[in-house]
């Protein structure tokens, strides 16, 4: 493949109008796939009906659907009938345009081209792709912009997952399945699409806890070689090996954490659609990535409370767009944050008891914390929660069947929920009573019985 050098502005003015174009149909997916319950359902919807103003349903002509200019060009506002578009709409074509941008620039240096661009990327680590397995038949200009194009699926993705989750509260299925298998695609088709390899260990390092640990636990401190020659050889079933660990690391770590918050709080700590984010984006990451993007995400929801405390309070917050800021970060920062936890993952099984053991202690403090409460006199579970174990088990069932729409929540039965089950019951309201003379007959109509009244000779 021969380099040819752009102009830098250049290639960041079609990066651009890139990312906007694809910002549009980012509006598309955030505001038609939660419409549908199935999964099969929100992707057909995303092609049909075409687009049309909500108020006097005039089909939006494409000059007007224009990223960014079309809005500016209209003034916001509808051609034909002068409703008010919402501003959001080129935001996110802007925002969008902005972060394909910045993450271009971020893992493709345009300078210099070859071998270089590769050490200057952020995500250049000395165990990355280009030393094992190898780049084999791809070119580091090549292999640079898959991986970029490889990202950006996943950035897209969690892009249109947190703002239906600051919307609805939910994330779903039409958003994280398309993503998992092209993951799962695109990390067996290329095989060179991970971060780092699928396993690592320091015998160094492992031999020198050993020679610490007891020796009732010693036999679990085994070494071998730093990597495994399989993943040399065996490319591309090594990309499938980094998929399936980070689908099941992230997927199940938001999982455990939630069960636990459930178990000993009674009350839900994360939404299943968390989950099936986190596994997610783990298939495109591998499990090392999002273990860390997992530790980052509560400290941008921390910032991100402390901000907006001053402005509002919500007991429950949606956690999925910090899960993706996390991801995201992580991502852009992969240059310094794995040289600065690559000791933890590279404990090769011993990682196995130190999971473990932090899952105990992760149970025992908030055992601590109900035990503080129960002497302060605090009440120690919160009335109306989610049957949370009844929940998992519906959801495991619809698994089984091969039924992947999103599983309705349950909640409080409040007032509303009373007044129109009584509607319900008592659709005909001179059942019991005769008709007053006040009444009026558009009343019935309205309820689509004013031909059984009239046959009753009510009217």
């Amino acid at each position: 493949m021969i380099d040819v050098a752009l102009p830098p502005w250049l290639v960041s003015i079609f990066v651009f109008a890139l990312g906007a174009v694809v910002g549009s149909f980012l509006n598309v997916c955030i505001y038609r796939i939660p419409q549908k319950e199935t999964l099969w359902e929100s992707l057909k919807g995303l092609q049909s009906p075409p687009s049309t103003c909500p108020r006097c349903r005039t089909r939006i002509k494409w000059y007007d659907n224009v990223p960014i200019f079309g809005w500016l060009w209209l003034r916001g506002r509808c051609r034909a009938c002068r409703m008010r578009i919402s501003i959001r709409y080129p935001a996110i074509e802007l925002f969008n345009a902005l972060l394909w941008v910045l993450i271009y620039r971020m893992e493709i240096p345009l300078e210099p081209f070859g071998t270089g661009m590769l050490d200057a990327s952020c995500l250049f680590v000395p165990e990355g792709p280009q030393a094992i397995p190898g780049l084999g038949w791809l070119s580091p200009t090549a292999f640079a912009h898959l991986r970029f194009l490889f990202h950006i699926v996943l950035v897209e993705a969690l892009l249109v997952a947190s703002f239906i989750d600051f919307d609805l509260r939910i994330i779903p299925d039409g958003v994280t399945v398309p993503g998992m298998i092209a993951a799962f695609a695109g990390a067996v088709a290329i095989g060179r699409l991970n971060l780092v390899p699928f396993f690592t260990q320091n015998p160094r390092l492992i031999d020198e806890l050993a020679f610490l640990a007891p020796a009732g636990v010693k036999p679990l401190f085994i070494t071998g070689p730093p990597v495994p020659e399989w993943i040399v050889h065996y490319p591309h079933l090594h990309g499938l090996a980094v998929a399936a660990a980070g689908f099941v690391v992230g997927g199940g770590l938001v999982w455990g954490v939630r069960l636990l918050g459930f178990l000993l709080l009674r009350r839900e700590a994360m939404g299943f659609g968390d989950v099936t984010l986190m596994a997610m984006a783990g298939a495109f990451l591998g499990w090392q990535p999002i273990v860390i993007a997992f530790f980052v995400a509560p400290a941008c929801a921390l910032v991100s409370v402390i901000l907006t405390a001053l402005f509002r309070r919500e007991q429950y917050i949606p956690y999925g767009p910090y899960l993706s800021v996390g991801t995201l970060l992580t991502i852009l920062g992969w240059k310094v944050l794995w040289p600065a936890c690559r000791n933890v993952f590279e404990l090769g099984v011993v990682l196995i008891p130190i999971t473990l053991f932090m899952v105990l202690m992760l149970s025992l403090c908030l055992l601590l914390v109900q035990g503080i409460k129960w002497l302060l006199g605090l009440e120690l579970y919160p009335r109306g929660e989610i049957h949370l174990l009844e929940i998992e088990k519906f959801l495991l069932i619809r698994v089984l069947r091969l039924d992947l729409r999103s599983t309705p929540e349950a909640g409080v039965w409040t007032a509303a929920d009373q007044n129109l089950y009584q509607a319900g019951e008592n659709a005909d309201p001179h059942r019991g009573r005769w008709r007053g003379a006040s009444e009026w007959p558009g009343a019935m109509a309205g309820r689509g019985l004013s031909q059984l009244d009239r046959w009753r000779g009510r009217s």
